[in-house]
């Protein structure tokens, strides 16, 4: 079994932004969504992965939650633990 950084894709109310992908970003996200999908046995978006992947990231960057403000009301978000 692969040992992927993301498992559950957590459903909250979206914002919606737009991003452009270089065409090869694009194929390994689909790569991802397709071993995602075929590890849990449910469909998986790629578009879906974009948001945990990049609060993933965030939350793994220390040097980020170093420069964040210590309002709690700000950063409460990235504070939880990584799944």
């Amino acid at each position: 079994m692969t040992k992927l950084k993301l498992s559950v894709i957590e459903d909250e109310k979206p914002v919606k932004v737009t991003v452009i992908l270089s065409a090869t970003l694009h194929r390994s996200l689909v790569a991802y969504a397709e071993i995602l999908a075929r590890e849990s046995g449910k469909p998986v978006e790629p578009a879906k992965l974009i948001s945990p992947m990049l609060e993933r990231f965030m939350q793994s960057d220390r040097g980020f939650r170093r420069a964040q403000p210590k309002d709690k009301n700000l950063t409460q978000k990235f504070e939880r633990e990584p799944q």
